[in-house]
């Protein structure tokens, strides 16, 4: 039996890291490590194992992404005053840097399926593997600050969704309804103040 309580407190500090993440806030970092601890936790009851080692990526990527956007913020310091010399710059990829790491997730995602399929008795491996994937970019990214992140974690969020529903992990499901949404703010907000 899946313990609700680390599902209902992993996706309120996932509400947390969103929201903060969106005001490109530093502390979104803290707020998520101590998130992906719990829903690790939730995804290995639930014997989705490539979403459970990537808990464990996500806490050592968020602890590389906190240091890498307080040197960013440190070098965005401008004038005193200025609310957004508090926030993180954040810019677009190249069309090459989208290739390679269109590549890079596929193939990640499907090898990673297929070592789920041919040895655990994981649920859904290829689709499991599929999110996992997507989102190993996805977070180093956000991580790296691109723009291309939130387009990435609109994609993961619907299919979290189906795939979190069909396991009978409603409230992650209804997390990733509500990360979708805050992903397309995200998006939103990024690209106004993005650099090329």
């Amino acid at each position: 039996m899946i313990p609700a309580w680390t599902e209902l407190a992993g996706a309120a500090l996932g509400l947390l890291n969103i929201v903060l993440l969106v005001r490109r806030s530093v502390w979104n970092f803290p707020a998520a490590m101590a998130m992906v601890s719990l829903i690790g936790v939730t995804l290995f009851q639930a014997r989705l194992y490539a979403e459970t080692g990537l808990q464990v990526f996500f806490f050592v990527v968020n602890a590389w992404g906190w240091y890498l956007w307080i040197a960013a913020r440190g070098a965005n310091a401008g004038a005193a005053g200025n609310p957004d010399d508090r926030k993180v710059p954040v810019g677009w990829m190249t069309d090459r840097a989208r290739f390679v790491w269109a590549a890079i997730t596929a193939a990640l995602s499907l090898s990673l399926g297929w070592l789920l399929h041919r040895f655990t008795n994981a649920a859904l491996p290829f689709a499991d593997s599929a999110i996992a994937g997507a989102s190993v970019t996805a977070q180093i990214l956000l991580s790296l600050r691109r723009i291309e992140n939130w387009v990435l974690w609109i994609a993961i969020d619907v299919l979290a969704v189906m795939l979190y529903i069909n396991r009978g992990l409603y409230f992650l499901a209804a997390l990733y309804v509500v990360l979708g949404v805050m992903s397309v703010l995200g998006l939103r907000e990024w690209r106004k103040v993005a650099t090329r």
